[in-house]
């Protein structure tokens, strides 16, 4: 009889083996830090057409309070190349990445370049190494 009461709607004795839990009453699910902080440094990665050749991966800090995490994206690119629309794509698909993913808000992607790569230095350097 609880299964047919069940099918109908009707509540069933907490404990029962086919009890409902109202969505209240289930508890909440939090994402690490360090989860999201992967999440957005994939994303960074995904952002950028290609890295520079001795270039280390993209790497974030994310900070999460409740369903908001402010993101911090550190990485290198080549120079020259158009940086102000490299780093707009970064924030643009960190953005995304994480709301789909994560299932939060991201007021603030910062991007730090923390080094550019001059393909001119390269050329000289292969240059003397002959």
């Amino acid at each position: 009889m609880t299964g047919e009461l069940a099918a109908a709607g009707a509540p069933i004795r907490p404990g029962s083996p086919g009890r409902t839990v109202a969505p209240a009453e289930r508890g909440a699910l939090r994402i690490a830090d360090r989860v999201v902080s992967k999440i957005a440094a994939q994303a960074a990665r995904e952002a950028l057409d290609v890295l520079p050749r001795d270039a280390g991966p993209p790497h974030a800090t994310v900070v999460v309070h409740h369903d908001t995490a402010r993101v911090r994206i550190g990485l290198e690119l080549d120079y020259p190349s158009d940086i102000g629309a490299q780093c707009a794509a970064v924030r643009r698909q960190v953005t995304q990445r994480v709301r789909m993913l994560a299932g939060m808000e991201v007021p603030e992607v910062a991007v730090q370049v923390e080094r550019l790569h001059s393909a001119q230095a390269r050329g000289a350097a292969q240059g003397r190494t002959q």
